[in-house]
């Protein structure tokens, strides 16, 4: 059913598209007013561009049905899973004091945390100044 109704609205769309390319533009009148177009057709002056117009017309909206149609079709067939559904949650304990206790703890960090500046084979850090930090910078002093 999905297949049948997409072949067709792609064959809308395509339809579409060539009968929008065959019109003409409003700006085609006045250059058949001086001369450089030609009034008198198979249809008469007037008649293809109604007759393309109507035809255009039922197009869009076929093209609309078949748009709204495959939306529902698509929405309809699949099973709504959600990835947030399928993430494991993780249990919470509350401690003593009434905070929230993962669990599952945090493994603790076995080096350096990664913003730490790395340093050179003196134990100072690796910039260009060289400079030991303040008393007030270092935490717990």
């Amino acid at each position: 059913m999905q297949t049948l109704i997409l072949i067709a609205h792609v064959l809308l769309g395509l339809s579409l598209i060539v009968l929008v390319l065959i019109q003409h533009g409003k700006g085609a009148d006045a250059g058949a007013a001086f001369g450089s177009g030609s009034s008198g057709t198979v249809f008469g002056a007037r008649g293809v561009a109604t007759f393309l117009q109507k035809i255009t017309g039922w197009i869009v909206v076929g093209f609309f049905a078949t748009s709204l149609l495959l939306a529902y079709v698509i929405n309809a067939s699949h099973n709504t899973i959600s990835v947030v559904n399928s993430v494991p949650v993780s249990k919470t304990e509350p401690a003593a004091d009434g905070a929230p206790v993962s669990a599952n703890p945090a493994p603790a960090s076995k080096g350096k945390p990664a913003d730490v500046p790395s340093t050179v084979s003196g134990g100072a850090p690796a910039s260009s100044e060289g400079a030991q930090p303040k008393p007030s910078d270092v935490p717990g002093k």
